[in-house]
């Protein structure tokens, strides 16, 4: 598959645009999934603890490889506190305290591995490299990783973490308004699995907020836009997750969501919708990329952008019988 260039190759430096990838998976553990990943990108490796590594100083920075659990880690803060003002007797429990710690996650890890995947977090990669971390994915397959449609069970999927072009509210509204037309599209391309479907992850935007953001009366400033994102979407788990972007924009700002250890600020958007489809021969990254660029090519031709917007709001404001009608068609011919 051709890598598709996006209409906004650099960002506001004057840099090529990176974009993060995340993947999840079964039938590798930690250990044998690190081994791949320095054997591919060369680097270091780094046993944080026995189901967290690291492979640093490869060709792009580091990997992170781990059981997608807290419960197989060592609690960092419980790790890090030295005790230092105690008695001797008292680090000395302390300690004890901690070696205890560390072999109950290990043997929480050693269960739970093969029912909770393993994540390979990787570092910002400029886009135009993705074909070279692809084979990645190939490696994967070929040493018996298993995907989103191997089990009903594994609702695993693939994240990616493209870099904002910019930051004004203009740029920022343009790439919203695009995802939300195209979602559907998305979805039907991708064939969004069934469990992923039912867990709550990759959930769609409501229609209000939809209606709403598509309106062409609707013109906020960065905080308006802000505000609103958190007003109707107060959870991390919406297919186009922006609260690590929001984070980075505002630090300061007071909603709790964007200060929980799980929201990492960044400057990128972070797009949560597709499967990990190990399975598939030839799939990677390179193919979700390509779906993504269509979101940033509608966004950037604001002329066909708001006539669909315009589109989108006459359509819903038909009368609904003519609307389900409608749907059930287009349904019964996919169905065909």
């Amino acid at each position: 598959m051709t890598l598709q260039a996006p209409p906004n190759r650099l960002n506001s430096h004057g840099k090529i645009r990176q974009v993060g990838v995340e993947i999840e998976f079964a039938g590798l553990p930690p250990r044998d999934t690190a081994m791949i990943v320095r054997e591919l990108f060369g680097g270091e490796l780094n046993v944080v603890s026995p189901h967290r590594l690291l492979v640093e100083d490869t060709r792009w920075g580091e990997f992170g490889i781990e059981l997608d659990t807290q419960y197989a880690h060592p609690d960092k803060s419980l790790v890090d506190d030295l005790h230092a003002e105690d008695s001797e007797w008292a680090r000395h429990q302390h300690q004890r305290r901690i070696e205890f710690h560390q072999k109950t996650r290990e043997l929480i890890g050693d269960m739970v591995t093969g029912l909770v995947p393993t994540e390979i977090v990787c570092p910002p990669i400029p886009w135009n490299e993705l074909e070279d971390l692809d084979a990645l994915f190939e490696a994967l397959r070929k040493h018996g990783a298993k995907g989103t449609d191997a089990s009903l069970l594994y609702g695993f999927g693939l994240h990616l973490n493209p870099e904002a072009e910019r930051f004004d509210v203009d740029y920022l509204l343009a790439m919203l308004r695009a995802y939300l037309l195209l979602a559907g599209w998305l979805r039907d391309e991708i064939k969004v699995d069934i469990t992923r479907e039912m867990l709550p992850h990759a959930n769609p935007f409501h229609k209000a907020y939809a209606l709403k953001v598509l309106d062409s009366r609707y013109s906020p400033d960065l905080d308006t836009l802000i505000d609103d994102y958190l007003h109707h979407n107060p959870t991390r788990n919406r297919e186009l997750d922006m609260l690590p972007l929001f984070a980075y924009l505002r630090p300061d700002h007071s909603h709790e969501l964007l200060h929980t250890q799980l929201t990492k600020p960044r400057p990128t958007f972070h797009y949560r919708l597709p499967n990990a489809q190990l399975s598939q021969p030839g799939w990677g990254s390179v193919t979700e990329w390509n779906r993504w660029v269509e979101v940033e090519k509608l966004a950037a031709n604001s002329e066909v952008l708001l006539a669909r917007c315009a589109k989108y709001i006459a359509d819903h404001n038909r009368p609904m019988l003519t609307r389900v009608k409608e749907k059930l068609v287009r349904w019964l011919r996919r169905k065909r």
